[in-house]
């Protein structure tokens, strides 16, 4: 018979964003011992401990990109039957590859930027992007977040030059979108407040991200009615698309009045920084609160409510 004994959180793992899944567990453990018996394992490979079980605990995935949200941590633990928060292995693949998510926001209606795609064996001559997609573009890994391995490109050195670095991956290039960067939190399926970053560097890297105290953050963000309205109706039909389930965060950018979507965060970071925190702030959620509003989705499948 099912009783949940502990809420395990599994954090920190061993991709390139392992130093901000550490943070966001840490935030996250804290904040569940408040009310529950926490098991909190900081893992260094894809071996989940054998003694978490499926009818005592329920898992608490705090692992950015690798592992943690390309859906191979989902599928190990629906395997053996154990319940997790957040979206299951598929919408977490799905969400990771940010040209599947792209293809599926286009097929909604919603504005993305002009891309093509490859990978390390079949990498694109410089002057066939530019000419296809113009010289002010953006570079980056099709399947990592925290901004990791991006690249600005204004011109068909700075292209070839970034290009010339690439031995590994798939990648996914796109015209470079100028405009405000906007985020939005989704708590079951709805959508929380817009929040506007604003910052003096060229992108929202991960040093802009994580280290810089300069950084300023609006919410909800300064914008017409109808296009804060139109935001969150284009991340509700994104979230729901994608297969998403119990929270998410999703990244536009505003060019002129037209909203573009940039990709899916099924796993959001939840450090000081963080941006699904602050977007659900907005709405007078308060951390603490959110974070067990996230755990209670697991806790009524746990339950079968």
């Amino acid at each position: 018979m099912k009783s949940l004994k502990a809420i395990v959180v599994l954090y920190g793992g061993f991709g390139d964003e392992r130093e901000v899944s550490l943070k966001s567990g840490d935030k996250v453990i804290n904040s569940l011992k408040l009310k529950y018996s926490v098991e909190a394992i900081c893992l260094e490979d894809c071996n989940i401990p054998d003694w978490i079980d499926s009818d005592s605990h329920i898992v608490f995935p705090m692992i950015h990109g690798t592992f943690g949200e390309d859906g191979a941590l989902q599928n190990s633990l629906s395997e053996k039957g154990i319940e997790f928060v957040g979206s299951d292995a598929t919408a977490s693949a799905l969400c990771m590859d940010k040209m599947l998510a792209k293809k599926c926001a286009e097929a909604l209606g919603v504005r993305t930027a002009e891309s093509l795609c490859f990978d390390a064996n079949s990498i694109p001559i410089a002057d066939d992007i530019i000419k296809e997609l113009g010289s002010s573009l953006v570079l980056k890994p099709r399947d990592s977040g925290s901004s990791y391995g991006l690249s600005l490109i204004e011109n068909r050195s700075s292209m070839g030059v970034a290009l010339s670095k690439i031995n590994s991956g798939n990648w996914l290039v796109e015209r470079r979108l100028k405009g405000r960067e906007l985020t939005i939190g989704l708590l079951g399926g709805k959508a929380l407040e817009v929040v506007e970053i604003k910052h003096s560097k060229e992108c929202y890297d991960y040093d802009t991200k994580y280290l810089s105290e300069s950084t300023q953050y609006l919410c909800p963000a300064e914008l017409p009615r109808e296009i804060t309205d139109r935001i969150k109706s284009e991340a509700e039909a994104i979230f729901e698309s994608c297969g998403c389930r119990d929270f998410a965060r999703i990244d536009f950018i505003l060019e002129g009045d037209t909203p573009y979507f940039l990709e899916v965060n099924t796993i959001p970071g939840m450090t000081p920084q963080s941006l699904l925190p602050k977007s659900a702030a907005a709405e007078g959620i308060d951390f603490d609160t959110l974070i067990e509003t996230m755990l209670s989705y697991g806790i009524k499948r746990f339950n079968h409510i």
